[in-house]
């Protein structure tokens, strides 16, 4: 999850990131600058003041049971403080009926001149009326080529 603070822009050289500590984080979460390009224009945030936002990713714990959390925010250059409350409602479960088997072979679509055809057949040239139709067209297109070959 990520966590946005507004920090006040530090003036006279200390950085500009915060930290977000709770008891549901994995650890602490190191909050750095977020970049002007990707904040909405305010009146605040103009390229001569910086963006006050900063942001990092949290993980959250996943022995941590539902319920809400304190989220302490410290601005690191200016010493600011805030607080929020983060609620845990659920945790992400396994599924309860995990798939009893697996496709053993691809399905009956498309394939081209496999239509039809069951995924362990060896033949991939149709052997019906339409396999007889394309090979006498194959065997007159090479006699046609063969007999132009010798005329000239």
């Amino acid at each position: 999850m990520w966590i946005l603070a507004n920090c006040p822009v530090p003036t006279g050289g200390p950085a500009h990131t915060g930290t977000a500590t709770s008891r549901a984080f994995v650890n602490g979460v190191s909050l750095n600058p977020v970049p002007l390009a990707s904040v909405t224009p305010t009146a605040l945030a103009t390229p001569a003041n910086g963006s006050p936002w900063v942001r990092g990713e949290a993980r959250v714990s996943g022995t941590v049971r539902r319920g809400n959390y304190r989220v302490d925010v410290k601005c690191d250059g200016t010493n600011d403080m805030g607080r929020a409350t983060l609620r845990v409602v659920a945790a992400d479960a396994p599924p309860s009926n995990p798939p009893s088997s697996v496709p053993s072979k691809a399905p009956k679509a498309g394939g081209g001149g496999t239509y039809a055809q069951e995924a362990s057949d060896e033949s991939s040239i149709p052997a019906g009326p339409a396999g007889v139709l394309i090979g006498l067209a194959l065997a007159a297109g090479i006699g046609i080529a063969i007999k132009r070959r010798s005329k000239a």
